[in-house]
């Protein structure tokens, strides 16, 4: 599996006011024992341009230009970080779900 997220990564699940989508869900993969690969794609939600050209490979996957995204091993996508959140709830790594 693949998760794409952006310049953050994985940090910010645990942040005491807005918690950030791309760490919420990897967090998510992580509690359920999913092992994936991470990778980051440029460009920020807020900023203006900063998305140019830095996330075709996501749009190519989604249609749209959000992460995170998780991408399964079938080829399958999961879009934003709630959709990966009830994933990974239902597909925990030691059968438990």
């Amino acid at each position: 599996m693949v998760l794409y997220t952006c310049p953050a990564g994985t940090h910010g699940a645990n942040a005491p006011l807005i918690k950030h989508p791309c760490g919420v869900a990897a967090k998510a993969l992580d509690a359920a024992g999913q092992r994936y690969e991470v990778k980051t794609v440029g460009g920020f939600k807020n900023v203006p341009l900063s998305r140019r050209g830095k996330r075709e490979e996501i749009l190519a996957l989604t249609g749209q230009q959000d992460v995170p995204v998780l991408v399964l091993d079938d080829g399958a996508t999961v879009v934003g970080s709630g959709a990966i959140v009830a994933w990974a709830e239902s597909h925990s790594a030691a059968g438990v779900n």
